[in-house]
Parts: C-alpha cells; sequence; structure tokens
C-alpha cells in the first residue's frame, strides 16, 4: 500500500462508508462515487476523518465539471439572468431499476448537485412524493419541491418508467432564462433573453401590470473537454496543492442530507421536511 497515495470508490452505495472510511484510516486520499454516503452521519464522520488526518476527500459530482454547468454557474454568478427566481429539472427514462436505492438516490443526485453548485445556497425545507410500482422494490417516480430562505424555488421530476430519456433544465431569473438540455449535441445552453416586466397604471402602487418582455435568444460556447478528465486533473491539484475541492466532503454531504429528507418526506405521502445545517429534523 505505500506507493498507493490516493484511491477511488466506484462500488454501490451502501458500501462506500466503509470503504472510504478504511482508505483514509490508511492515509489515503480517497474520490468517491456519488452519492457520498448513505446517512448523512456517515458522511459527516468521513468528512472529520479526512480533516483529522488532513487528506482529500472528493465527491464525484462529475456534472460540475462539464462545460454547461460551469457556464451556467459563470452566468448566475455574474448576474447574467438577475436574481433566480425558479430552477426546475426533469430527467427521466426507462430503467435502469436499482435494488439498494430508490429514483431519488438514483437520478435526483445529479440535479440535486447542480443546483448546489449553481445556485450556491442551500434549501430550507424539502417536499417530495413518489410511488414504487414493482412489489418490493424502492420507489421508481418521484417528484421533489425544495424551498429556500429567498424567493427561489426549484422542483425535481425523476422517473425510471418515461418511454424517452429525458434530460432538461430550466433556471429563470428577473432579466433572462436558461434551459440546459444535456442530451443536445451542440447548443446544450441556450439562454433566452425573456421574462415579464411590471409597471405601475397610476392607480396606486398594488395596481402594477404585468407585461411580457421576448427578445433573442443566443447558445454560448462551451468548453468541450472531458468532465471526467477535468474532475480526475482537479482531485489531482486539490491533493498536490491542499486545496479544497469543488465537490468537496461538505458538498457530498450537502446532498446526502437532502436524499435522505426527501425519501422520508415521500413516506410521509409529501409532509415537508426542514434541513438544517449538520442534521435533519422534522
Amino acid at each position: 500500500h505505500r506507493g498507493i497515495d490516493a484511491i477511488a470508490i466506484a462500488t454501490p452505495v451502501s458500501s462506500h462508508y466503509e470503504l472510504a472510511m478504511e482508505s483514509l484510516k490508511a492515509g489515503k486520499h480517497v474520490l468517491v462515487e456519488k452519492p457520498l454516503t448513505m446517512t448523512s452521519e456517515q458522511g459527516i464522520r468521513l468528512i472529520d476523518e479526512a480533516e483529522k488526518r488532513n487528506l482529500t476527500l472528493m465527491v464525484d459530482h462529475t456534472f460540475l465539471y462539464t462545460g454547461a454547468v460551469r457556464k451556467i454557474k459563470d452566468l448566475v454568478d455574474s448576474n447574467g439572468i438577475g436574481e433566480v427566481y425558479y430552477y426546475d429539472s426533469v430527467r427521466v427514462n426507462l430503467g435502469l431499476f436499482q435494488h439498494d436505492v430508490n429514483v431519488i438516490w438514483d437520478l435526483a443526485v445529479h440535479d440535486l448537485s447542480i443546483m448546489d453548485y449553481v445556485l450556491g445556497m442551500e434549501p430550507v425545507a424539502v417536499s417530495a412524493t413518489g410511488i414504487s410500482h414493482v412489489t418490493g422494490k424502492p420507489e421508481d417516480i418521484a417528484y421533489l419541491t425544495l424551498f429556500f430562505d429567498s424567493r427561489v424555488i426549484a422542483h425535481i421530476h425523476v422517473n425510471w418508467l418515461a418511454p424517452v430519456k429525458v434530460r432538461s433544465t430550466l433556471i429563470g431569473g428577473d432579466k433572462k432564462m436558461i434551459v440546459y438540455d444535456d442530451l443536445e449535441p451542440s447548443e446544450k445552453i441556450k439562454i433566452y433573453d425573456k421574462g415579464i416586466t411590471l409597471g405601475n397604471n397610476g392607480e396606486g402602487v398594488y395596481k402594477e401590470m404585468i407585461g411580457y418582455r421576448t427578445g433573442d435568444m443566443w447558445a454560448p460556447k462551451l468548453d468541450t473537454a472531458e468532465a471526467l478528465k477535468l474532475e480526475a486533473v482537479h482531485f489531482l491539484q486539490c491533493i498536490e496543492e491542499k486545496k479544497k475541492p469543488v465537490t468537496d466532503g461538505a458538498a457530498g454531504l450537502r446532498i446526502v442530507k437532502i436524499l435522505e429528507a426527501a425519501t422520508e418526506s415521500m413516506k410521509e405521502h409529501g409532509r415537508p421536511l426542514e434541513l438544517y445545517k449538520g442534521r435533519v429534523a422534522a
């Protein structure tokens, strides 16, 4: 083992914690496939262990290293679409059924990691509904709604029983709106200068008139570098330079907290569950 500095873990999520913890205790830097762990408690323990040993712990939220998602992040951070109003995503296909995790842990984990990265804010509560159509198997269709302290709202629809594959996200702002279609070969992102404008009709401040604004659409040029390669290089740089990864243990933990709460909410037919830093509470 002395010649090995880092370990990548690409196994079923139920084994992530044990393998990652063994690797950290052996003094190895760790890159773990998403989601980080099965529980937030496990995630906290991994983060603490990595910090105690001064090791890099990184989670494989691959989409954050794509040119498309990095461009969206740039647009949001530079106020390119104005105040963000909503994040609305659909990720559906036929199969592949997982035996150990529900459709939220399999598919929504992608959208939650993108949302977390792009918005840069944590939801305060989550409500989820879903159902299983195969006896004894996890839920195969689900709808998540996420609430924030601001006027942002997010909705994610995931489904293993769709006749077609859809990977589509809408991000609406008060200035512009983004359509992100991951299945589009070239123009994955389209930015629309569309929205509403509010004006006063002279009968008092409560009589605002809503107008509609329609402008141009443009598709920005995207970096076509392979996401997995960028991610691997980033992992190595973080090890060598002792930098915090973009998708560090804390990012992985934030997603696991939401997945946990969403699964609990789904069992209770959509009862909203509040999310607190470091734990989940009803």
